[in-house]
């Protein structure tokens, strides 16, 4: 068993390799499910896409790439969800690293929800 000091600097070491930062209430928050079904689905991927553009594009102060686990809707991972300060949370659905990378592109850098993408529009297509 390690002392509680022990188990607190392998924490520090490890969230500086898996770029874990600290949030702010003004940023960005993207969340991709990393639960066993999300990463069967093929979640890994996505939320490399996602974080290495955030890196390359320098945009880590305005948006925090996280992962989660279980988000409950199974059937439609992978799933990345989008909260942004003051606006209602957007889940987007059966997501690739080339529909991330679109996310990125045209909701978080250009304000405009990727709607093809969205939850809601994959039950809707669903009922037909």
């Amino acid at each position: 068993m390690k002392s509680l000091e022990e188990l607190r600097a392998i924490r520090a070491k490890m969230q500086g390799k898996v770029g874990v930062r600290a949030e702010n209430e003004n940023q960005i928050r993207v969340v991709v499910g990393m639960a066993t079904c999300g990463i069967a689905s093929g979640a890994r991927p996505v939320l490399t896409a996602l974080a290495d553009a955030v890196q390359e594009q320098n945009l880590s102060e305005k948006i925090c790439v996280t992962q989660t686990g279980c988000i409950g809707l199974c059937q439609y991972e992978p799933i990345v969800e989008v909260m942004e300060p003051g606006k209602e949370k957007v889940t987007y659905v059966k997501m690739t690293p080339e529909k991330a990378l679109e996310v990125l592109r045209l909701h978080l850098q250009g304000g405009q929800v990727v709607t093809k993408y969205t939850l809601s529009a994959a039950q809707n297509s669903a009922k037909q």
